[in-house]
């Protein structure tokens, strides 16, 4: 992954990784620096087939993505600008750094419900990469995580996953956390941009099929 990099970025890399440890480190609802980290290897991944030549952009967007969120942050104003005057310490030139906003301001799930946003082809690749580690096993375990984090109800039979949702209603308690599957993660495999993304999911989806299958026969004792 580094060679790709020149010295100075890959220096501005361990800088922006050790950031992200900092911010993230005791973050607890799964967008922890774990969680950057896998997004960071998948967005890699992706860029070997669909070779941007902006590895150092994409790494950085992945293991930023999440340091100025609202979910994560409580004062996702003094972060950003907090984060811009990092960059501009490490180095990294104003050009990179507009289109390193560009990406982790527009990439998000919420931002894009009620509009898509465009993103270049870097942004692309790790809203891909985020996206895809919402989905699968690690999938599975996020959203149980998140939703216990939040006092969410695990599941009720009488409560119907919900539909055009806001960014309040996304951003709301209401609802449950098997509906999360339904209202969310079962959509992605189709809202991804690139084929290896695609190709990638499609085995993740298989694996939340199968667990929603599972568990309702448990649930109804039936299994």
């Amino acid at each position: 992954m580094a060679q790709a990099l020149t010295s100075d970025e890959q220096q501005q890399l361990q800088a922006i990784i050790a950031y992200a440890q900092h911010v993230l480190g005791q973050e607890r609802s799964g967008h922890d620096f774990f969680h950057v980290d896998r997004v960071a290897k998948l967005a890699a991944q992706i860029d070997r087939t669909e070779a941007t030549g902006q590895l150092f952009l994409i790494l950085a967007a992945a293991y930023l993505h999440d340091v100025t969120d609202e979910k994560v942050v409580p004062d996702p104003q003094t972060a950003h600008v907090d984060l811009q005057q990092q960059l501009q310490t490490w180095g990294v030139n104003d050009e990179t750094i507009a289109e390193l906003f560009a990406i982790i301001d527009h990439m998000s799930f919420s931002k894009n419900l009620t509009e898509h946003q465009l993103l270049s082809s870097a942004g692309q690749i790790v809203q891909d990469a985020d996206r895809m580690d919402a989905i699968g096993a690690i999938g599975i375990a996020r959203t149980l995580t998140y939703g216990g984090n939040h006092d969410r109800v695990l599941y009720d039979p009488e409560i119907e996953p919900r539909t055009g949702m806001t960014k309040a209603m996304y951003r709301s308690n209401e609802g449950t956390t098997i509906n999360h599957f339904y209202e969310k993660l079962l959509l992605i495999k189709n809202q991804l941009n690139t084929p290896a993304a695609k190709a990638l999911a499609e085995h993740r989806q298989q694996v939340m099929i199968n667990f929603l299958t599972e568990f309702k026969q448990e649930w109804d004792g039936q299994a």
